[in-house]
């Protein structure tokens, strides 16, 4: 199984990837789905915001009115922290039993619209950034949603920018153009990399790379990138984590007490996408065909 992060600003099209993915059979998890069957009628999470912001919260149904919501939920960080306290550990409570009864073989597919904001980028396999340029998004808001212009253009500022966006994305499909172009880019990167990905993650191999090895700004973005997800994996157990500038291309030298503490991380980098390298000690490579690194596991006691 791999975890793959889908996320873009509004307005960008993830949905058309979304659809895509599960198309070709991805294990689809849509964190606003969640996040409304969290508070949905009869749920607890709807009870604890009644009972948080009152009655008035509510539609004549009985159902959560959003917008109600929000008008009492975001007037201060303290009403804005009290929501969340509700509302999250809900959802994430929600998702991980997701995950959880996910088969064994899946590549599942979290979309999630703040996950570059909520800084979750590194519990993720892949991250892959749906883009658009501000002027299409703008108008596929107001034309296709019926939004009001300026509305369209405070949500747009108030996510993450571009560059954000960029500093943690894996993968960027650019999606100005035709709803199948952004469909077949989509299909493309399922077949030719998330599935290999995912059966080499399975079998504990390191890809049989389909791409050059990265140089410049290209490579120490990935090796930032990979750094953050290994020190989400290991946590505690790495001392360091460093660059390795005896690997051509990207490497990374991670550093643990003693050879028991290296032996103990070969599962878990494994699962993270970097198995051992067959007959090279604790040296792992990556099971991502689309981005060759090397992780030399080092004991310093």
């Amino acid at each position: 199984m791999i975890r793959v992060g889908l996320t873009g600003g509004i307005g960008a099209g993830k949905s058309t990837v979304a659809r895509a993915f599960s198309e070709r059979g991805a294990y689809l998890i849509d964190a606003d789905v969640i996040a409304r069957e969290v508070v949905a009628p009869g749920t607890e999470g709807l009870a604890e915001l009644v009972a948080a912001f009152g009655e008035d919260i509510l539609d004549p149904d009985g159902a959560l009115d959003r917008a109600a919501l929000a008008a009492r939920a975001f007037v201060d960080d303290d009403s804005r922290k009290r929501l969340n306290a509700i509302t999250h550990p809900r959802v994430g409570a929600r998702t991980w039993e997701l995950i959880q009864s996910a088969p064994d073989d899946a590549v599942v597919v979290q979309d999630i619209p703040l996950l570059v904001e909520g800084g979750l980028a590194p519990m993720f396999h892949l991250v892959v950034i749906v883009w658009a340029d501000e002027q299409t998004r703008l108008q596929r808001l107001t034309e296709q949603r019926g939004m009001p212009a300026d509305d369209a253009a405070a949500r747009i500022r108030a996510q993450a920018d571009d560059e954000q966006r960029r500093a943690v994305a894996d993968v960027w499909v650019d999606n100005s153009g035709a709803p199948e172009a952004v469909a077949d880019a989509a299909t493309r990167l399922w077949d030719d990399r998330l599935i290999p990905f995912e059966a080499n993650v399975r079998a504990g191999v390191v890809a049989e790379s389909s791409v050059s090895r990265p140089s410049g700004p290209e490579a120490d973005g990935i090796a930032e990138r990979v750094t953050n997800r290994l020190r989400a994996v290991v946590g505690e157990r790495a001392q360091t984590i460093e660059r390795d500038s005896s690997v051509d291309g990207v490497g990374l030298r991670l550093a643990v007490a003693d050879d028991e503490a290296a032996s103990g991380l070969i599962a878990p980098l494994t699962e993270a996408g970097f198995p051992r390298v067959d007959g090279e000690g604790h040296v792992h490579g990556s099971a991502d065909p689309g981005r060759p690194v090397t992780v030399r596991v080092v004991t310093v006691g």
